[in-house]
């Protein structure tokens, strides 16, 4: 019997005790970096996996190395482990029970997923020729967690840097259960926050001439910021500018002195991100200016553009294909507007982002979305997301410690 037989017949093995973990992880959301209840539940199930284990010194992280039966080199799997400041409204039997927080994006499917790969790749560590690094990363959704374990030094935690990365996440909606997408380059947007203060002079909106109104300014830039991006951008490089917050003034009658917008920015290039930034805050300034009145524009970037290397896509895409069928994979014709901070990985080795369809929903098109109150995951997608992720560790070992081209050793 083949490796890829065992594994196989392993991860099926293992699929209750993932459920039973997962559940447990459902009921007690934790959200941002300080995540002291999941990390313990992570370093129980893998203590007894004779991995070298290290803990976050500034965040609630878990770093594990898998020494394989014969030296080579080493690949990062990662999964996040963050919830959401979201109630639940599934009514699920497993509901959280932390009120104001829910596992409304699939990071605790990812955790026990990547438990089950460590748990598979340690029963057959001599068939490994090279190390195996797992990343539990706390701090996913806008906390920069990744960016931290990196300082922390999770790319060289198996003493050499590692050569490839790869990141299952689910999805609720849209891919149909049980199916993986991704695409070589642009995944995933970078995801920007514009925020911008008007300073004008306040009075009664009786005498609007006596002041400076900051309101309609602000609501001009508003305007003039669709604008921007529908006569400044290439269509086929496309930026996405969204206002979220808008606030000013205690009363109908009363001209403020100030007002403030803040807007989420969605870029797809590292090109196109860097324009945006400068363009944003020059329009609101120039806006500003003509009327007489200031602005203070405050431009914080969070994560960047999210791309898969396209021959470790290729290689993930042939690895996939023989393991669940090729059937089962669906190219992603276009990149997606969310962001994903294992971009910052990314960044530094090469790699790929995979999704993998988990809605619980008939049709994954009516579900309710990644980030809803509503959003259920099926359970029944976490063996085969265990058996991805130790197939994609253990044929890039192989590849890698060979030297051979990419997508090649996917058998």
């Amino acid at each position: 019997m083949s490796l890829s037989d065992r594994l196989r017949d392993d991860a099926a093995a293992l699929q209750a005790d993932l459920v039973q973990l997962r559940r447990d992880l459902h009921r007690h959301p934790e959200i941002g970096l300080d995540l002291p209840r999941t990390q313990r539940a992570v370093r129980s199930e893998l203590d007894e996996l004779g991995l070298e284990i290290t803990l976050g010194r500034g965040l609630s992280s878990v770093t594990a190395v898998l020494r394989g039966g014969r030296p080579g080199p080493a690949v990062l799997l990662r999964a996040d482990m963050d919830a959401l400041p979201i109630s639940e409204a599934t009514g699920l039997d497993y509901a959280s029970r932390v009120d104001g927080a829910m596992h409304a994006c699939g990071h605790d499917l990812h955790t026990a997923m990547l438990v089950g790969a460590a748990r598979l790749l340690s029963a057959h560590r001599d068939a490994l020729p090279g190390d195996v690094v797992f990343m539990f990363q706390p701090g996913e959704e806008g906390w920069n967690g990744a960016g931290r374990m990196i300082e922390e030094g999770v790319l060289d935690a198996a003493g050499q840097r590692v050569s490839s990365a790869y990141a299952l996440h689910v999805r609720s909606y849209k891919t149909p259960r049980g199916h993986v997408t991704s695409r070589p380059g642009t995944v995933m947007a970078a995801f920007d926050e514009l925020r911008v203060t008007v300073r004008g002079r306040g009075g009664h909106g009786s005498l609007p001439h006596r002041g400076r109104d900051p309101v309609t300014t602000a609501a001009e830039m508003v305007t003039a910021l669709q604008t921007l991006v529908t006569r400044r951008f290439d269509v086929f490089d496309p930026v996405v500018v969204t206002v979220g917050l808008l606030q000013a003034g205690t009363s109908a009658s009363t001209i403020p002195d100030t007002a403030h917008f803040a807007a989420t920015v969605r870029t797809f290039s590292a090109a196109n991100r860097a324009v945006v930034r400068t363009e944003t805050r020059r329009l609101c300034e120039s806006i500003a200016q003509a009327y007489g009145l200031t602005a203070e524009v405050e431009y914080d970037e969070r994560y960047p553009v999210t791309v898969n290397d396209a021959r470790h896509h290729d290689f993930a895409r042939a690895v996939l294909s023989d393991v669940l069928g090729g059937e089962r994979f669906s190219p992603m014709p276009f990149p997606v507007a969310s962001a994903e901070d294992f971009s910052r990985v990314l960044d530094e080795v090469p790699g790929c982002y995979l999704i993998l369809g988990a809605s619980a929903a008939d049709d994954p098109e009516t579900a309710p979305v990644n980030h809803s109150p509503r959003a259920v995951f099926d359970d029944a997608v976490l063996s085969d997301g265990a058996l991805v992720l130790a197939e994609l560790a253990y044929r890039a070992l192989v590849r890698d410690a060979a030297g051979l081209d990419l997508p090649a050793a996917v058998g």
